[in-house]
């Protein structure tokens, strides 16, 4: 059935608007999906090309006199020359929106700290959409990494809009070229188209637009949505989130669906997300379908039902799908006895309720992936409070390697404990096994590290393959720490190497075991300080050679026992002074020589010769030599030298 007066034009690329005469089409449009319009057409031309037509725009333009009541414009995607009559010959063409092209080109990306408008408009942009609009009316926060991952544009809209609760229309307007693409939020956004009768008597041409069919329908669906995620950040924090619908009176209330991970990280995505869920879940729970007569029905219009015998359902409705089918056969030559039907299945929801798309799934990363650690120029490590680092990945092909080619990403370390464990931060240019968390694109975290051409290991393989060493590289330079482990058969060694300082800190004891040769160069000073007792036993011989002075203070008695012979050899002065007594005993015999002069003393007697003998006249004392330890501590003390008595055994 069809309005009086109803017809429908069709224009495409650059044909003339006389090529073409609609003999039929059927245009199928809902929320949250790219509309079809399949279309035949009638034309004498037998050979249009298709360079003319496909991929340019198209509009179908449904008339009532020479009132034009909807414009619909997309680009046309399929065309098939049918068959050729004696008069005209078919074609058949699907036009879909613009908006479509975006289902055709796949793509790897990431986007970071943006909000959903911030993501749409560039990729809106590089398919030439630029008529587009955002009515929000709530909040939708900055993301701080999204990844598009072997998706096309159109699904990885599809599913940020499903997850913020935005569903997207075509806007058409009368005027030529003023259709828009449309994201909304919230059910305010419709249009009311005013007032449609149910009339379910009409006959198949009518004066007025009116409702043919109008049936309600109800059906189970999830009751409650629970959502759950985790954040390192807070590891304490619950984060769990649950919605329900209020108006749930024909049905009961135990289908819950669990979500996890919810691929929230704080609490408002939390809320927000559980209520867009329940009511995606939930955009067909009450609903209506029904027919009519009017091209105008449309996903995102509204209308006022009146005259139906249920008052209830005297209400207003808002359309989230239509089916339209048009028939004008006397566009074929010989059908001209047959006139113009137009006949608008539908579906609508209450018009205070607020459409959702129904959650979508999210693409999984099947496994690793190999990425190399980014930082800003000249910078060797890149890291955050929490050890995290940047990547570029190989499928990244907008990022730079700098700075913000990825988000902060965490590092697997082999042992993490409070404040203890093992800490090893990637340096810029490594290459690393980033895997993700559930699969989840978004959500990277580096596992492990890896050698490559460029970086090799440390050591020259396989000639070194019996070696396993810890090695580190001087920050911003040349040297390194390393422990080496050589495994090799018989020359098995385990090598410490310092670039500079080395510290070892013993809070109790020490035991050091050698069972063959030890030896120790030290290029510079070394000092000892020990606090108690200090004991070394030389089971062999011992060897002691000072080139310069040879200082020692012993503050208590000292003690020297030797069982063999003591020989010492002093090329100057020996100096002795002693405050006590000095007693020299010998079991044998004590001699003092000076030249051919002598005293020997000895068990039968005391035998003194000399060139000359004073006795209490001539002659005088030598001067004592003094040791050199008052002048030596003075200077270290001076110098804060570790030379001291007492070792700080407070240092704990």
């Amino acid at each position: 059935m069809a309005v009086n007066g109803t017809r429908f034009t069709f224009a495409a690329g650059s044909v003339s608007r006389e090529t073409f005469a609609v003999v039929s089409f059927h245009l199928s449009q809902a929320y949250s999906e790219l509309f079809t319009l399949n279309i035949t057409l009638a034309s004498s031309d037998p050979a249009i090309g298709f360079e003319k037509i496909v991929d340019e725009m198209a509009t179908l333009t449904l008339w009532q006199g020479d009132e034009i009541k909807r414009r619909v414009r997309g680009i046309v995607t399929f065309c098939e020359q049918g068959d050729t009559g004696k008069h005209q010959t078919l074609y058949r063409l699907i036009v879909r929106p613009f908006f479509w092209r975006s289902s055709q080109r796949r793509n790897c990306r990431s986007f970071q700290n943006l909000n959903i408008e911030g993501i749409l408009e560039p990729l809106l942009r590089e398919m030439g959409i630029f008529k587009y609009e955002t009515l929000f009316r709530a909040a939708h926060d900055w993301r701080e990494f999204c990844v598009q991952f072997m998706e096309s544009d159109y699904e990885f809209i599809s599913r940020l809009m499903a997850e913020e609760g935005i569903f997207f229309f075509e806007e058409e307007f009368l005027k030529a070229n003023d259709q828009k693409l449309t994201f909304a939020d919230n059910c305010t956004t419709t249009t009311n188209m005013g007032a449609l009768p149910y009339n379910p008597n009409a006959a198949s041409e009518a004066a007025t637009y009116c409702i043919n069919h109008f049936r309600r329908s109800v059906q189970i669906r999830p009751s409650k949505v629970i959502t759950q995620d985790y954040t390192f950040t807070a590891p304490n924090w619950p984060a769990q989130y649950q919605d329900r619908p209020s108006k749930m009176a024909y049905q009961h209330a135990v289908y819950d669906v669990y979500d996890y991970p919810g691929r929230f990280k704080d609490e408002q995505h939390g809320e927000d997300f559980a209520k867009y869920q329940i009511e995606g879940w939930r955009n067909n729970a009450d609903f209506v379908v029904g027919s009519s007569n009017s091209p105008q029905l449309q996903p995102s219009v509204s209308f006022n039902l009146t005259d139906h015998p249920r008052d209830d359902l005297n209400a207003q409705w808002q359309v989230v799908a239509v089916d339209i089918y048009g028939d004008q056969p006397q566009a074929v030559i010989g059908n001209e006895g047959q006139g113009t039907t137009l006949h608008t299945d539908f579906q609508a929801i209450p018009s205070t309720q607020t459409w959702r798309p129904t959650p979508l799934p999210k693409p999984r990363i099947d496994g690793p992936q190999i990425a190399i650690v980014t930082g800003p120029p000249g910078e060797e490590i890149f890291c955050d409070e929490h050890g995290r680092v940047r990547v570029k990945f190989a499928w990244d092909r907008y990022n730079k390697a700098d700075s913000y080619s990825s988000c902060w990403i965490r590092v697997s370390q082999a042992w993490a404990g409070t404040g203890f464990g093992n800490i090893a931060i990637p340096r810029v240019g490594q290459e690393v096994i980033v895997d993700f968390l559930n699969g989840d694109p978004d959500q990277p975290i580096i596992t492990g590290r890896t050698y490559h051409a460029s970086n090799r290991a440390p050591g020259d393989l396989p000639g070194t393959k019996t070696q396993m060493a810890i090695r580190s590289q001087t920050y911003k330079g040349s040297g390194y720490n390393e422990l080496l482990f050589e495994d090799a058969t018989r020359q098995e060694l385990l090598s410490l190497h310092a670039q500079k300082d080395m510290q070892v800190k013993v809070l109790n004891s020490k035991d050091v075991r050698v069972n063959y040769d030890r030896t120790v160069s030290i290029g510079h000073d070394e000092s000892l300080v020990v606090a108690n007792d200090r004991k070394i036993t030389v089971e062999g011989k011992q060897d002691h050679k000072t080139t310069k002075d040879f200082v020692s203070l012993t503050e208590g008695n000292q003690h020297l026992e030797v069982k063999g012979d003591l020989a010492e050899k002093i090329a100057g002065a020996l100096g002795i002074s002693v405050k006590g007594d000095i007693v020299l005993q010998s079991n044998s015999k004590i001699s003092l020589c000076v030249g051919s002069s002598f005293i020997g003393i000895h068990s039968a007697g005391v035998d003194i010769k000399g060139v000359k003998i004073n006795l209490n006249s001539g002659g005088s004392p030598g001067e004592v030599i003094l040791p050199m330890r008052p002048m030596i501590l003075k200077a270290a003390a001076g110098e804060g030298s570790v030379f001291v008595s007492h070792c700080p055994m407070g240092d704990k």
